[in-house]
């Protein structure tokens, strides 16, 4: 039951007070003391909560207002009687939605604030987590909005933000399409800044445990083997401490006088990379496969600017050029997509709908299809598949040059590293597949402790170890000089070591060179 606590109490009503509250209680029912009309309380009319509680070790509070919330702070009650606060409750109908996510909805409350409504009506929980994690991402330098209330929305609560004048990305895609590339631009730096974050251990979940959650869940809807390979590929996944958003799209990043910021913060955890792509490819289109309006719905642009901002994004985020690079790492993604889309849509009844299982075996047989070609979820935006041809000597070196120059690599070190790079991939792309073609691999590893660079280039060409070759004599003149051998003299004198292997059917060349 629950009993009003009314008005003033101090000492001189605490007596006749508690003797009416004793009075109300009824044995064997629970004690719920309502603070919503409470005005005043002293230490006098503390006391008597104290000596109720004691006797009913179950009493709790609710509808505590501010003042009195910070009393009870303050005298330690907070350690010892359950309390529920008291939050202004407000409408948001006729509100522009400004985004939905995975776990409410974002509104334009005014010109200066949006409210995020929990879909779950018992969300404060939910809501505190949210705001220390948002807390814990702005101490990390990953700029956002931190809520400043906690309001009562119909049956449910929600978070209110001031976010003056804010747009969202899926806003500015809809409204100003000439944004795109701007867009594109903004999305891959805010997530790259994010994955660089290292957290500190123990702050955040940790997302490669509940993806394993995921594929438990579709051990009883997978084939036997099926289900046994994607449990193997998640497990595979080594722990990750880096930060990941979870839920990231184009509606939980606001522009807002110049800054972009990230919202939507309940579902950061720490992770290995996939997980948040296998996320961003649901968002833009694995929800929209079958039905294309759902992206129209649910960020205001069409299917094919969401298929367009994903190739793009993924290409961008990737740092390639290469296609095949792009589509090898949107299959990992999409494996990761699709597992939690079949979950979902079972978890939520979609078996017992025409639509919901036309979806799941959509996803499904797409998931299985995936799993038949896919030995690992991991991936390396340090390393660059492309056909070994001389026309695609601009692009290695344009991959290269771009890390080296984010490792702050000095203008000469990259002015060698330049002739040393062309050098050899010219010798793969002209002999190691020859007659015919073949693929090369070229992979850029940074030591910025070290300050030293390792680029590796990997063909799976005829055996040929470069370093057998004798140094040409620079000492003789140029008839009696013997044409070739002077690339690879030229690569070793360019770099501070050259290394070869032969490995596993495959040519390794490393180039290793202090920065």
């Amino acid at each position: 039951m629950s009993i009003s606590l009314i008005g003033r109490i101090d000492s001189s009503n605490a007596a006749a007070v508690e003797e009416t509250l004793v009075a109300q209680i009824r044995d064997g029912e629970p004690v719920v003391l309502d603070a919503d009309k409470l005005e005043y309380i002293s230490s006098a009319g503390l006391r008597v909560l104290l000596r109720i509680r004691k006797a009913h070790p179950e009493m709790r509070l609710v509808n505590v207002h501010e003042e009195f919330y910070d009393i009870l702070d303050m005298t330690g009650f907070l350690e010892m009687i359950p309390v529920e606060r008291a939050y202004h409750t407000i409408s948001v109908e006729g509100c522009e939605v400004v985004g939905r996510g995975a776990n409410g909805t974002l509104y334009h409350y005014n010109r200066d604030t949006v409210v995020k409504v929990y879909n779950d009506a018992n969300a404060l929980a939910d809501i505190m987590r949210e705001r220390e994690n948002a807390r814990l991402a702005l101490v990390l330098g990953i700029p956002t909005a931190i809520s400043y209330a906690i309001v009562k929305v119909g049956d449910s609560y929600g978070s209110v933000f001031e976010l003056l004048n804010a747009r969202s990305f899926s806003k500015i895609l809809a409204q100003e399409p000439e944004k795109f590339d701007w867009c594109v631009d903004e999305f891959t730096k805010m997530l790259r800044r994010i994955h660089e974050t290292e957290v500190p251990a123990g702050k955040l979940k940790d997302m490669r445990e509940t993806a394993l959650s995921w594929a438990d869940f579709l051990k009883d809807y997978l084939p036997e083997q099926a289900a046994k390979k994607l449990h193997a590929l998640i497990e595979a996944v080594p722990h990750d401490s880096h930060m990941i958003h979870g839920d990231y799209h184009t509606g939980n990043l606001e522009l807002q006088d110049g800054e972009v910021l990230l919202i939507d913060m309940d579902t950061l955890a720490v992770g290995y990379p996939i997980f948040e792509l296998g996320s961003i490819y649901n968002a833009l289109i694995g929800f929209s496969e079958m039905d294309h309006g759902v992206i129209s719905r649910f960020h205001g642009f069409d299917y094919e600017t969401a298929k367009r901002f994903w190739s793009a994004f993924l290409a961008d985020y990737l740092d390639t050029t290469s296609k095949a690079k792009v589509e090898e790492v949107e299959r990992k993604a999409r494996i990761i997509g699709y597992t939690r889309l079949v979950r979902r849509s079972i978890r939520r009844g979609g078996l017992e709908t025409e639509q919901g299982r036309a979806e799941i075996e959509n996803w499904k047989s797409q998931l299985l299809s995936l799993l038949e070609t896919t030995d690992t979820l991991l991936f390396s935006r340090d390393d660059l598949e492309i056909e070994a041809s001389a026309e695609n000597l601009a692009e290695v070196q344009s991959f290269v040059e771009r890390r080296l120059e984010a490792a702050d690599c000095s203008p000469r070190a990259l002015m060698q590293l330049g002739l040393a790079i062309e050098e050899v991939f010219i010798n793969i792309a002209s002999y190691a597949y020859a007659p015919g073609t073949g693929n090369a691999t070229i992979r850029v590893e940074i030591d910025r402790a070290a300050k030293l660079a390792t680029i590796t280039f990997i063909d799976s060409g005829v055996p040929y170890n470069p370093l057998k070759k004798r140094d040409p004599d620079i000492t003789l003149s140029a008839s009696e000089r013997q044409i070739g051998g002077l690339g690879v003299f030229l690569t070793k004198k360019l770099t501070d070591d050259v290394r070869y292997d032969r490995r596993d059917g495959k040519n390794i060349l490393m180039l290793i060179k202090h920065l």
